[in-house]
């Protein structure tokens, strides 16, 4: 090989190596330069987790003071309310055997029948159960005192009073009214028929009278 050739032959093969060493800062550039991008798009991500924490935090409130649901319950009638709370109730477990429940009701019995007994020595004793009043703070007029109307003035010194009654049934918690009818002593026949008149009780003063007339509350017209 002569020597021009060997010369052409490093001419061109110079130029390569430059080439190469001129490629391999821009490949070294590329990650300088993309890091910066990086940092700069996960900055606002790092900001917009505060943002999203007040927004939950705010949304967290509303969520507190929104108002319960209705319970359905709240319209039905109240017996049909107190009904549906009784049946939820735990029930006690029942004996399985006859003689089991025999003996509950022998034991609940003995319990029943010594409350009576002290009531009893309570009320001997002048006092009422749990109260503890003295007799002598107890009032010393007891008697009866009731309010009604003069149905009958026929008698001499004698009337009749109709005593209306309204009380609620403990079962069927519905009104009932019902009337008793008293014969009393009218000293000075002072009562007419439908006067409303007050008595009280007394001792007996004939077969039926045992009320006595103390004064009257209302003429008829």
């Amino acid at each position: 090989m002569s020597d021009d050739e060997q010369k052409k032959d490093e001419t061109t093969e110079e130029p390569q190596a430059e080439e190469t060493v001129e490629e391999a800062p821009a490949a070294e550039e590329t990650p300088a330069e993309e890091a910066p991008a990086a940092e700069v798009e996960e900055a606002p991500a790092a900001e917009e987790a505060p943002a999203e924490d007040a927004a939950a935090a705010e949304d967290a409130p509303a969520a507190e003071e929104a108002p319960a649901e209705p319970n359905p319950e709240d319209d039905l009638p109240w017996k049909e309310r107190r009904r549906l709370q009784k049946s939820r109730r735990a029930r006690k477990a029942r004996a399985s055997t006859p003689e089991e429940r025999k003996a509950e009701r022998v034991v609940e019995r003995k319990r029943k029948s010594e409350l009576r007994r002290k009531q009893r020595a309570a009320a001997k004793e002048g006092r009422t159960a749990g109260t503890g009043t003295p007799p002598a703070e107890r009032e010393s007029n007891a008697a009866k005192v009731r309010q009604g109307i003069v149905v009958s003035s026929k008698g001499d010194k004698s009337i009749t009073v109709r005593i209306d009654i309204a009380r609620r049934h403990r079962t069927y918690e519905k009104i009932v009214r019902s009337s008793t009818k008293l014969h009393a002593h009218d000293e000075r026949n002072e009562a007419g028929e439908g006067d409303v008149v007050r008595v009280i009780e007394t001792r007996p003063l004939s077969k039926t009278k045992r009320w006595r007339l103390v004064d009257v509350v209302e003429k008829a017209r």
